[in-house]
């Protein structure tokens, strides 16, 4: 499947067959599933048709058009941007057929369980343990930084399975039951005000080897393609033109012309060029990713992402003067939504605070642009080929 002629017949057999507007939602999510219209670069029977990846715009733009709902990606985001490649890449064909149709559809969120309060930033210094016992393992330790966990059905979860090994060698990969007794879910009240993050405490969780990603010891390497996809997934989003965060701040800028002064004009025609120079570099990204995996250069688009948030939230603040003081509610909730740019200015200017954290901080991204991208020379590093149980910690 190359052309676009066809796709477009295929949807609109789809829409024949299932009007959005006397459709019930999930079932028009699962009719479009399984006429390959998901995710159309992936396998036949999986969501896809096995065409370019170049070609989803096609499929979105005329259901678009005529009103078909969509699986509210920001609410599953973690599975549609982590999991779902995760799987598809590791997962056995079980794997495959049991969890992408209800993650794209919606009916089951994910999460991500990686890292802890002695692993963020040297993610591979974990210490969650799973030990093996007959065909199952057992999971004892903490998570942090949990997005979405009081929602999610399944996380993606990595632990120690080996400590006698260096600390990239000894971890493994797995789908973890978030329904599982031993899981303890406990919010994480932000800057913000809201709990959209969470620590996850294991103990004794049980976690059949069947849902195990990849061989025994290779988590890291499963983790990478993960890691990769999150980075691409958080920076390389698709926007329109003044998307994102300098959309707020242009309409400020019309809006209101009493607030304007030279120098803010100037940062703020800077800052117009930088996001739409963004906003273009992801678009190529994503063209990239047609052939094949992401690769490091999703780590250069998730510095930006981090950077132009903080610098155009910090001038949205500064351009509304004494109103940009104003916070419109400190009430604790806990979102459904990961949104980098809603509600007011106050807001946008705190959450993104979070964004040169999450997804990888910007100090170890810049470490990974820096030799992956650049050919830099590596950091010395001690410790890679130490066991992790003799760590200092």
């Amino acid at each position: 499947m190359t052309d676009a002629a066809q796709l477009r017949s295929l949807v609109h057999e789809l829409l024949a067959a299932q009007p959005p507007a006397t459709t019930d939602p999930v079932d028009f999510l699962k009719a479009r599933f399984d006429a390959g219209l998901a995710w159309v670069h992936y396998p036949v029977g999986l969501g896809g048709l096995d065409a370019p990846r170049s070609l989803q715009p096609v499929v979105d733009a005329e259901l678009a058009a005529a009103g078909a709902p969509d699986n509210d990606p920001r609410r599953i985001g973690i599975g549609l941007g982590m999991a779902a490649p995760t799987i598809l890449r590791y997962g056995t064909e079980e794997h495959k057929r049991r969890f992408l149709r209800p993650l794209w559809v919606g009916e089951e969120v994910w999460c991500q369980l990686f890292s802890e309060p002695g692993a963020g930033s040297d993610l591979a210094a974990l210490g969650t343990r799973a030990v093996r016992d007959g065909d199952t393992w057992v999971v004892d330790g903490q998570k942090v930084w949990t997005s979405s966990a009081h929602l999610a059905r399944w996380a993606i979860l990595i632990a120690r399975t080996d400590p006698e090994l260096p600390k990239h060698q000894g971890i493994s990969y797995f789908i973890c039951d978030m329904t599982d007794p031993g899981v303890e879910v406990r919010p994480l009240r932000q800057i913000t005000g809201e709990a959209e993050f969470n620590e996850v405490f294991l103990t004794g969780v049980r976690i059949p080897d069947t849902h195990r990603l990849g061989e025994v010891g290779e988590g890291w390497k499963v983790a990478q393609t993960t890691l990769m996809n999150e980075r691409v997934s958080i920076g390389g989003m698709r926007l329109p033109r003044e998307g994102g965060m300098i959309g707020p701040v242009a309409r400020t800028w019309r809006e209101r012309p009493e607030l304007r002064t030279h120098d803010l004009h100037q940062r703020l025609l800077t800052l117009w060029v930088e996001a739409e120079v963004a906003r273009l570099t992801g678009e190529r990204l994503r063209q990239q990713l047609v052939a094949g995996q992401p690769g490091p250069e999703g780590s250069g688009m998730k510095l930006a992402f981090a950077r132009l948030n903080q610098e155009i939230s910090g001038l949205e603040v500064e351009l509304l003067g004494q109103d940009g003081l104003l916070y419109s509610d400190w009430t604790m909730r806990r979102p459904e939504l990961v949104d980098f740019t809603g509600r007011d200015a106050g807001y946008r200017y705190l959450r993104s605070k979070g964004n040169s954290i999450e997804g990888g901080t910007s100090e170890v991204l810049l470490n990974i642009v820096a030799e992956r991208v650049l050919g830099l020379p590596a950091e010395p590093r001690n410790d890679k080929d130490v066991a992790w149980k003799d760590l200092t910690r």
